[in-house]
């Protein structure tokens, strides 16, 4: 049981990181040389899915991690 809770940790690690790099955050190259980002902007479509499913992986990751302390 401790290697099926191991591996389900690994791919929600790897499901996580695939949902933050997807995200795009930011005033693209601008950020770079200093541009502030003064536009307030709302998360829509897509991109509100995209956070809240980084937010459910988050929340997996810890009850995996939790769970696998317990029990080893």
């Amino acid at each position: 049981m401790l290697e099926s809770l191991y591996v389900a940790q690994i791919l929600v690690a790897i499901a996580l990181v695939a949902s933050v790099l997807f995200q795009l955050r930011g005033g693209g190259i601008g950020g770079i040389f200093g541009q502030a980002d003064s536009v307030y902007r709302t998360r829509r479509g897509g991109e509100s899915t995209l956070f809240k499913l980084t937010i459910v992986l988050i929340g997996l990751l810890v009850v995996f991690a939790i769970v696998a302390a317990t029990v080893a």
